[in-house]
């Protein structure tokens, strides 16, 4: 195993990857692109298009959901999106703003302004 890399500083992993290969830990060493992914839908692709991020990286799984990422990590402008990995129409969506504001909808119907939050919502609530 490689050591950790601060997130802007991974290189590029945009192998060919099918869904079932998605890792469910988070990737320390390199940053999986939606280009690669095989399966992606438009959705995750076009992430970040619309607030100036090309770039959607893939995160992890919760549970039954595949994360993905468009922008920084830190408060910043950037769009996170989760799918359930069985079904990819199912999807929700977590905006962070540059202030450290956010909000998105989780599977529960519930909003939430803090991503911390709307993750515990994807992990209580799998799809259905």
């Amino acid at each position: 195993m490689t050591d950790a890399l601060p997130y802007d500083q991974r290189p590029v992993d945009d192998r060919p990857i099918h869904t079932a290969d998605l890792p469910a830990t988070p990737q320390r060493d390199r940053n999986i692109v939606a280009t690669a992914w095989i399966e992606a839908p438009p959705e995750v692709v076009h992430l970040g298009h619309d607030i100036g991020q090309a770039q959607v990286d893939y995160k992890r799984r919760i549970g039954p959901w595949l994360l993905w990422r468009a922008g920084p990590a830190t408060k910043a402008n950037a769009r996170y999106i989760a799918l359930a990995a069985d079904d990819l129409s199912v999807q929700y969506t977590f905006r962070l703003f540059e202030d450290g504001t956010g909000e998105g909808t989780g599977p529960s119907g519930t909003t939430h302004a803090r991503f911390r939050t709307w993750k515990e919502d994807l992990r209580d609530n799998p799809p259905r």
